[in-house]
């Protein structure tokens, strides 16, 4: 069998988070601020790539090369390229942010400062900050070779110093920890003249005070370190045992992990860094240069001084009146589908629903999928407070939602307390799915209210990531999500199938592969074939195959994916037939839409599942059609526009990664011209 054209998952996300990166230095349509939290996204990312991808690849890396044979695992050569792509972008990343944002701050009258170019007031004042707030937190920690192997904490960041003692000239080295978990990381100055404003790195304050630490040494030199542990639970695949208590237990571990990345000041000479190589035990597969700063996800604290004309224009989210306006939601949602398109209209008719049902006399039942919700929740509040007005609450947690376990158990605990029904994670498979059910009882017997979306329930992030979401009536929706419920409650299986949801476990993924050969095979028969896919991400194999099958066969296919894609479209003999685009803009491009042509009528879906291989084999997922030729309209007009984006789409085809899409098209850029398409369409219905 010929080898698919195929790049490795971790390959195209590196490609990914390029793009972040490539925001940072838009200077055509990314204000100043913009940018800086753009470099503050590509860091968080980095960050949690070395927590997880970069460690699952060493621990590949260590397995024997007879079982690497058999498993046909190429981690060292993954491995090498992907830290080969890191090391180049950090390179870039430390260009932008000394050669483009620190010279914009100071045109702006925003200067950032070195220690050695302070004024004696200033000074005196990072001593006197140092002295009153820095001290109980930096304690030295003394180096002795290889002979003790000092613990540092996770992704915490580190002085590294070298020292001479003053009478003997005696070398010595220390690390000496930089407590940005304790204070902000952006300290500002007394100003020496009049509309500056200037601030300094908490780390740089440190550095100043050393000597006051170390009485009887001289400095000869100090450079900052990071180390990145691994910190991935590996509970995704228990299928036995307390699934909660190992939970528990792994999160209290997961700042001990092993050390995944060291990472260093690329200006720290070669035998300094090879010294702590040998402390801590690293080759050079565990060790990465950055710039003179780590943790650069602390550009979100940057102060902005009050200078809004540095930020971007922000777009108050719509509401959505006909809903939002009415006494009680029900009345109004009854007998119709509406979509709702985050964040350019407003969450709170979702968090009405709750709120609504849980005071209304006639409701009975709730429930709800929970995967990642928000530290303040008024959904989750409303949980609680429908219990104490008599309604049965249903809530599944899953637990497994990476770097928000901690989150959800805290939200599980207070939800029993509160006597809902929560039920926790699968062994084994996740709960992506993102939908709700509200009953209500009625003259002739029992309504049900549901609601499905691409997203969850996070009044935050509903705020910047873009996703859809339906309310519905429609009985070939809802009792079927009522099924889904009563699997993910009683824990057995469905006793007919599924045939308006595709839900993972049982159909999704065979609906969709169904769904392409029939695309397949009406190009065969010489018609218009045809395929839309959004996604956050693309890599299982056999779909990626599929896919190059249909193109082959005459099958138009568009890709709008965020993240991850391991298909390589535009190649001739192979995918010429596929297109594929990325957007990154403001907002998080989130949802899921699939659309088949079908021969002239158009299926349409949404979904919480993109196209990989731990979403279509080891998660529990929803796919829901879009029914109503209205609403379907609006997805393809948004759909549409996004396709026509030539600002800030960048082309994934063949030979063109992350080439900004150019044409002698009118300037469209999608996500500013989504809002104000909703703004027409709702100020019409209002």
């Amino acid at each position: 069998m010929q080898k698919i054209p195929y790049i490795h998952r971790d390959i195209s996300w590196m490609q990914f988070n390029y793009r972040v990166l490539q925001e940072a230095k838009d200077i055509k349509t990314n204000p100043l601020f913009e940018r800086l939290k753009f470099l503050a996204i590509y860091s968080g990312n980095q960050a949690e790539f070395f927590k997880v991808r970069i460690a699952h690849h060493k621990n590949l890396f260590k397995l024997r090369k007879r079982i690497k044979k058999e498993l046909r695992i190429e981690s060292e050569i993954v491995l090498k390229q992907l830290l080969k792509m890191i090391n180049e972008q950090q390179k870039e990343f430390s260009d932008i942010f000394n050669n483009q944002i620190i010279p914009e701050l100071r045109s702006n009258g925003i200067i950032l400062k070195k220690r050695l170019d302070l004024t004696t007031s200033q000074r005196n004042y990072i001593e006197n900050y140092f002295q009153d707030h820095l001290l109980p937190y930096v304690q030295p920690m003394l180096l002795q070779g290889d002979k003790i192997l000092p613990f540092l904490n996770n992704t915490a960041l580190y002085l590294a110093i070298e020292l001479a003692d003053k009478k003997t000239g005696k070398r010595d080295y220390s690390l000496v920890q930089i407590p940005s978990d304790k204070i902000k990381r952006f300290i500002e100055l007394p100003v020496s003249a009049k509309g500056i404003n200037e601030i300094i790195f908490l780390d740089d304050i440190i550095r100043h005070n050393i000597s006051f630490i170390f009485p009887g040494y001289d400095i000869v030199q100090s450079y900052s370190v990071k180390l990145t542990r691994d910190a991935d639970l590996y509970i995704d695949d228990e299928f036995s045992g307390d699934l909660i208590t190992k939970i528990k237990d792994s999160l209290t571990k997961r700042n001990v992990g092993p050390p995944s990345i060291l990472v260093y000041d690329r200006e720290m000479p070669g035998p300094f860094l090879q010294y702590l190589m040998n402390v801590f035990h690293l080759d050079e597969m565990d060790i990465m240069p950055e710039g003179r700063y780590h943790n650069n996800f602390d550009f979100f604290q940057f102060p902005d001084f009050g200078k809004d004309h540095l930020k971007i224009q922000s777009y108050k989210p719509l509401p959505f009146s006909i809903i939002e306006n009415e006494s009680l939601i029900f009345n109004k949602l009854r007998g119709k589908d509406f979509l709702l398109n985050f964040p350019y209209v407003s969450f709170e008719s979702v968090v009405r629903f709750f709120e609504d049902a849980a005071i209304d006399q006639e409701v009975t039942h709730i429930k709800i999928v929970q995967y990642r919700v928000a530290s303040e929740s008024r959904i989750m509040e409303a949980l609680k407070f429908a219990v104490k007005n008599g309604k049965n609450v249903t809530a599944f947690i899953e637990l497994k939602a990476r770097f928000d376990e901690e989150a959800n158990l805290k939200w599980g605990n207070e939800l029993e307390k509160s006597g809902v029904n929560v039920m926790y994670s699968f062994p084994g498979i996740k709960v992506h799915a993102k939908m709700a059910l509200v009953i209500r009882r009625t003259d002739n017997g029992f309504e049900k209210f549901g609601y499905f979306s691409t997203g969850n329930f996070h009044e935050g992030t509903a705020r910047i990531y873009s996703d859809f979401g339906l309310f519905t009536t429609d009985k070939r929706l809802t009792n079927e999500a009522q099924r889904v419920f009563s699997y993910l409650e009683n824990k057995t299986l469905p006793k007919s199938e599924f045939r308006y949801l595709l839900v993972g476990q049982f159909n999704m993924r065979q609906k969709f592969i169904e769904f392409v050969r029939n695309e397949i095979e009406i190009a065969k028969a010489g018609k218009k074939a045809y395929i839309i896919l959004k996604m956050n991400s693309i890599q299982e194999p056999e779909i990626i195959n599929l896919l190059y099958e249909a193109s082959k066969a005459g099958v138009e296919i568009k890709m709008i994916i965020r993240g991850i894609c391991s298909l390589v479209s535009g190649m001739k003999g192979v995918s010429e037939n596929i297109s594929t685009i990325s957007i990154l803009d403001r907002y998080l491009e989130h949802s899921r839409v699939f659309i088949f042509g079908n021969n002239g009528k158009e299926k349409v879906y949404f979904s919480s599942a993109d196209w990989m291989e731990r979403n279509l084999y080891r998660r529990i997922e929803i796919a829901f059609p879009i029914i109503d030729p209205t609403l379907k309209k609006i997805v393809k007009d948004i759909i549409e526009l996004q396709w026509k984006d030539n600002i800030k789409a960048r082309s994934l085809d063949h030979k063109k990664t992350n080439n900004y899409i150019v044409n002698d098209e009118i300037g469209i850029q999608s996500q500013k011209e989504t809002y104000f398409y909703f703004k027409r369409k709702l100020l019409g219905n209002n």
